[in-house]
């Protein structure tokens, strides 16, 4: 039966814990510079209604280094539920490629996709979740913590699409996830009770960001506007002046403390420069292991 990734949920407790022993393994014979190549002579689609650097490059060379060949399509080529309907779009693509991964504005079209594709589909991002971006995050946290243990995860930020697959990964693996959020900016407060009533994991939503972030073991964060939210600027620097992670913030968390963001970062904005630059800063081996955690996705999917 054909296997989609378009939530964390698509994959049971086990299989996660496989996609991180298949990162590592992969990651490794990358670093070791195998010939490693289990999709030769496979074909990747990469839908994008919505544009991103470290998506595409993770992705394409991800695929390209296992042996495939992954075929970009710009917002330009395919203006996914527009130009072409996306069942017509899911179809035809499905007829040319093994695998399509898309990254796109409205998840309902990402459901759609899978639901008429005859391969497997990735979700690369939609409005409502990411979860390629949350599984590297948790693997990340892993490779640095060593277990996953007695988590605390503080989000300060906007209940977005990011806080949405934490809170999907809450329904599977167990620990202390605090959204910090201006109260007009609150994550579905429908999926929170959901998520705490599986009784997995501890779930809060707190609006004091010095009092959310003690004792964390990650504080993380992502721009205050997302992509399709930049004419809200102005209106949302206003309510979330307070909640910039800055020295003191990461001072409250304590000197354990991980800093992690999805970028791209908007320097002094969301954070500040000292931040992401200090030593206790997780960024960029969060960045790596988007492609190495992608390919195991990949290779769960395609049955590899």
């Amino acid at each position: 039966m054909k296997r989609d990734f378009l939530h964390i949920t698509d994959f049971t407790v086990e299989e996660i814990h496989e996609i991180f022993d298949k990162a590592k393994e992969v990651k490794a014979r990358f670093k070791n510079r195998e010939d490693y190549k289990p999709f030769k002579d496979h074909s990747l689609a990469m839908i994008f209604a919505k544009p991103s650097a470290r998506t595409r490059i993770s992705f394409e060379t991800g695929f390209f280094r296992m042996g495939g060949h992954a075929l970009y399509l710009s917002p330009a080529d395919i203006e996914i539920g527009k130009r072409e309907a996306v069942k017509d779009v899911a179809r035809v693509i499905s007829r040319y490629n093994d695998m399509i991964m898309a990254r796109l504005f409205k998840h309902e079209h990402m459901l759609e996709l899978a639901e008429y594709s005859s391969v497997p589909v990735v979700n690369g991002l939609t409005d409502k979740n990411h979860p390629c971006q949350v599984m590297a995050d948790i693997f990340t946290i892993l490779e640095h913590r060593g277990n996953l243990d007695d988590m605390k995860i503080v989000y300060v930020g906007d209940g977005n699409n990011i806080v949405y697959s934490w809170l999907s990964l809450a329904m599977r693996l167990p620990f202390h996830f605090v959204c910090a959020c201006p109260e007009n900016y609150k994550p579905d407060m429908d999926m929170v009770k959901k998520v705490n009533d599986a009784g997995v994991s501890t779930i809060e939503v707190l609006h004091d960001p010095k009092a959310a972030v003690k004792d964390a073991d990650v504080v993380y964060t992502d721009v205050w506007a997302s992509m399709g939210q930049k004419h809200e600027i102005e209106e949302r620097m206003k309510h979330f002046k307070e909640f910039q992670i800055n020295d003191d913030l990461m001072a409250a968390a304590g000197s354990n403390a991980y800093f992690m963001h999805c970028l791209p970062a908007e320097r002094g904005k969301e954070v500040t420069d000292s931040v992401l630059e200090a030593k206790n800063s997780i960024i960029f081996d969060e960045a790596e292991n988007r492609m190495h955690v992608q390919n195991a996705i990949m290779l769960k999917v395609a049955g590899k």
